[in-house]
């Protein structure tokens, strides 16, 4: 960026599981950089989509959803999400505008410990605004001003863009004078391999959902650009059972084969290349602990 005067800042999205997190990221930087799917906690992995408008850059932390922690990966998960308000010129909280439960109490619980008044720009979205009656909206946010933990409360849909506009433009307006962090044409810091096994995953989630369990995870196994442009790849589907096996591989290949379809075109969509990509499947014990 060649201005002398710029601004710049990072931003911590965070809220419960299925509250619009990732699709709400996704809409913000214009592309899609973290899955989507209707499975709770779905994001595993902190994600940064960097958006580079103007004369302001934003780092935005797409972070796991915030939720009463049993196992270890549930625990580390969660403790990811907090550790990203630490740094943070601003803190994004999205809820479900459907939803008023001890799912958003405990996200709000945990930012008042922290206390977090005069201190951090605490924001909310209200998401999802298309699919509830209008006259419940404002009771809702009233009620959640009245926490004193929010200085603004934006109502959006994240999946339609409704309102999303107005939230970006007061966020950018938030930012400090300061360099950018990142190159202009920079929208991630995760590694290409990280990205294109996450675009695998998000399709293991929408095709088998309840027949899949959670644990579940897509490995990068090796990522090469050919010298024609494309892109070839593979990945291992790690699965904590024998039996989910043939849950993924599906009757003579059927499954697998439209899982890799699918995830083969996403990938291309974000890298802009011709894609080929090769998936195996492998039992892993451990990863529930």
């Amino acid at each position: 960026m060649t201005k002398s005067k710029t601004k710049a800042g990072f931003v911590s999205i965070i809220g419960a599981p299925n509250a619009g997190k990732s699709t709400l990221l996704n809409r913000l930087i214009g592309q899609k950089l973290s899955i989507v799917s209707p499975k709770a906690q779905t994001t595993r992995i902190r994600t940064l989509g960097i958006l580079s408008e103007g004369d302001t850059q934003i780092a935005f932390a797409d972070t796991p959803g915030i939720f009463s922690p049993k196992s270890k990966t549930d625990k580390s998960m969660v403790n990811a999400a907090w550790a990203s308000v630490a740094d943070t010129e601003l803190i994004l909280v999205i809820a479900d505008a459907r939803r008023d439960d001890e799912k958003v109490s405990l996200v709000i619980e945990g930012l008042q410990k922290l206390k977090l008044a005069g201190k951090k720009n605490v924001i909310l979205a209200l998401n999802k605004v298309d699919d509830v009656q209008k006259d419940r909206l404002l009771p809702l946010a009233k009620t959640l001003n009245e926490t004193g933990l929010f200085s603004e409360i934006f109502m959006i849909s994240a999946l339609t863009g409704e309102g999303v506009k107005e939230l970006k433009d007061y966020i950018i307006g938030q930012m400090p004078l300061g360099p950018w962090f990142y190159d202009e044409d920079q929208i991630t810091d995760l590694p290409s391999a990280i990205l294109a096994a996450e675009i695998t995953r998000e399709q293991l989630f929408f095709q088998l959902q309840d027949e899949l369990p959670y644990y579940a995870a897509v490995i990068p196994d090796s990522f090469a650009q050919q010298k024609d442009g494309s892109l070839l790849i593979h990945q291992s589907i790690i699965v904590t059972r024998e039996s989910h096996k043939p849950i993924v591989i599906g009757s003579g290949g059927a499954r697998i084969k439209s899982i890799g379809q699918k995830a083969r075109q996403e990938i291309s969509k974000v890298f802009d290349c011709k894609v080929h990509l090769f998936l195996n499947v492998k039992f892993r014990i451990g990863m529930e602990n």
